[in-house]
């Protein structure tokens, strides 16, 4: 995939570094994917790769698969509703933390993690950084892009040679068949 066909979505937001901007709420790049709706604000052509600046908003539903990032730190804040955090330290630990308004979870970069929004309308600002790449392209890539402001009327899932140009392009590394043993 080439990076013209990856940023062609972008319309909002300035490609060049260095240019102040504002975005109204909901109006920065959007996908749908799944039942979400992903929005980004800001990404690597602003911060010259530095890190990346989204939100997640959906309904109740499944965890997502779980994934790694090898040179991505990532940060879950949530600003309405309820989402399950689920994370694995280094040293193989697991933990869970149901996240609502106003808690915050970090993702060290290789370790295993996943989520599950626990209550319809949930949101999740999202920050991404690492040593010269970002991820948000991520989104449009295996979701669907779109100029609708609100979730997805049904399900958008993305097939398997998606997901595997995903894990292809971007820093992620699904684990299928991987187990929370948390209890949730």
């Amino acid at each position: 995939m080439t990076m013209e066909f990856a940023t062609r979505y972008r319309s909002r937001i300035p490609a060049e570094p260095g240019t102040p901007y504002f975005i109204e709420k909901g109006m920065g790049d959007r996908a749908h994917l799944i039942s979400d709706l992903v929005t980004v604000y800001a990404g690597g052509e602003q911060t010259e790769n530095s890190f990346n600046f989204f939100t997640v908003e959906g309904p109740k539903g499944d965890t997502i698969p779980a994934h790694t990032h090898a040179d991505t730190y990532e940060v879950f804040y949530v600003t309405d509703g309820a989402v399950r955090l689920f994370v694995e330290d280094l040293q193989g630990e697991q933990q869970e933390r149901l996240l609502t308004s106003g808690d915050f979870g970090f993702v060290p970069k290789n370790c295993p993690h996943a989520y599950r929004i626990e209550r319809h309308h949930s949101r999740v600002v999202g920050v991404a950084a690492g040593p010269g790449t970002t991820f948000e392209r991520f989104f449009e890539n295996l979701g669907t892009p779109t100029e609708e402001i609100g979730m997805p009327n049904r399900p958008l899932i993305p097939g398997p040679d998606k997901f595997r140009a995903a894990e292809e392009n971007f820093d992620v590394r699904y684990l299928p068949g991987h187990q929370w043993r948390t209890g949730s």
